[in-house]
C-alpha cells in the first residue's frame, strides 16, 4: 500500500465516523503506522494536523444542520462532536468569521475544508480518458477557440485571504456572493438561447490582496453601464477539464475544488503553463446530470 492510500483510508474512516470520539491510536492503527508517523504523514498530505482537520470537517457537516431552525444550536453542537455551545461557537467563528446564530439568521455561502481525494495527486490521465474517483468523473481534452465569446454579468473584488487555496480555506464564499448578485439580475441580460454561464477570477483593477471575480451569461448584444460588466473569453487554445458530479451543489463546491487542484498538477506534469485566468463554464444542469468545464488557456510549453 502506498503512503497516500493509508492516509486516504483513514480519511474515509473519519468521514464515516465523524461524530465519534476518534482516538489517534485507532486512526494510526488503520494506517498501519505509529501515532507519531501517522500524524506527520497526515499533516504532510492533508496540510492540516489530524485534530484540526476533524474539527473543520465537523463544522462543514454542522453547517447543513443549522438550516433547520427547529433544532437547537446546542443540540447541533453535541451531535457533531463539540462538547458545548461555547466550544462550537468559538470554532465556528474562527473558521468563518461569524457565529452559528448569525449564519442561521442570515445564511451565506461558506468555503469549507473538503475531504481530500489523494488519488488525484498520484494519477495522471491521458487526454480523452475519463477518471472516476470518489464521486467525481473528470476528463481532459484540447480545444482551439476561433473567435472570442462575449459574456455580460457582474463583478466584484474578492480578498484572497479566506478564499485560497480552494477546498482548504474557510470563510464566506465571496465569489458565491457575486453569483448571487448575478442570479438576481440575469433576467435583464440579452442572453444567447440556451447559452452558457461563466465565472472567472482575474486580477483586473483589483486592489492589492484581492482579485476580480466575474459571473455572467453568454450574450447576444452588449449592455453599457453599471451595474453590468462585460468579459470576453479570448480566442486561443485551451485545455478543457470537463467534470460531472452527483448534483449541482457538489459540482460547484467539492467537485470544482478537486478539478482546480487536479488541472494544476496535470498541466505541470505535461510541462504546460497557462495565463492567469481559468474560466468556469456552466451548462444547463438537470437533476440527472450536473456538468461543467474549466477552460485552461495554454500559454507556453516549457522546453
Amino acid at each position: 500500500m502506498h503512503a497516500w492510500e493509508a492516509i486516504q483510508q483513514t480519511l474515509d474512516w473519519i468521514e464515516d465516523h465523524i461524530t465519534r470520539n476518534l482516538e489517534m491510536e485507532e486512526l494510526a492503527q488503520l494506517a498501519s503506522l505509529s501515532p507519531f508517523y501517522y500524524q506527520r504523514l497526515f499533516s504532510r498530505l492533508v496540510k492540516r494536523p489530524v485534530r484540526e482537520y476533524i474539527k473543520l470537517r465537523r463544522l462543514a457537516r454542522a453547517c447543513d444542520s443549522l438550516g433547520n431552525k427547529n433544532q437547537r444550536i446546542l443540540d447541533i453542537a453535541l451531535d457533531w462532536g463539540f462538547g458545548s455551545h461555547e466550544t462550537f461557537t468559538r470554532a465556528f467563528k474562527e473558521a468563518y468569521g461569524l457565529t452559528p446564530e448569525q449564519y442561521r439568521e442570515h445564511p451565506v455561502m461558506l468555503n469549507q475544508f473538503d475531504k481530500p481525494d489523494l488519488l488525484l495527486g498520484y494519477t495522471m490521465i491521458d487526454e480523452g480518458v475519463p477518471l472516476v474517483s470518489d464521486g467525481l468523473v473528470l476528463e481532459m481534452n484540447r480545444r482551439t477557440l476561433a473567435v472570442p465569446v462575449p459574456f455580460i454579468g457582474v463583478a466584484g473584488y474578492v480578498p484572497i485571504d479566506g478564499q485560497m487555496p480552494l477546498g482548504e480555506a474557510t470563510g464566506v464564499d465571496m465569489p458565491g456572493e457575486v453569483w448571487n448578485r448575478f442570479h438576481q439580475m440575469k433576467s435583464q441580460i440579452p442572453r444567447v438561447p440556451n447559452g452558457r454561464e461563466l465565472g472567472v477570477a482575474y486580477m483586473g483593477d483589483a486592489p492589492e490582496g484581492h482579485f476580480t471575480y466575474f459571473a455572467g451569461a453568454e450574450a447576444e448584444t452588449d449592455i453599457a453601464g453599471e451595474p453590468f460588466r462585460s468579459w470576453q473569453l479570448p480566442a486561443q487554445e485551451y485545455i478543457i477539464c470537463g467534470f460531472e458530479a452527483e448534483n449541482f451543489e457538489k459540482l460547484v463546491t467539492v467537485a470544482l475544488n478537486k478539478a482546480v487542484k487536479y488541472t494544476g498538477l496535470w498541466l505541470k506534469n505535461r510541462g504546460l503553463t497557462m495565463e492567469a485566468y481559468s474560466p468556469e463554464m456552466y451548462y444547463n444542469s438537470t437533476p440527472e446530470a450536473s456538468y461543467m468545464e474549466l477552460w485552461l488557456p495554454v500559454n507556453e510549453i516549457r522546453k
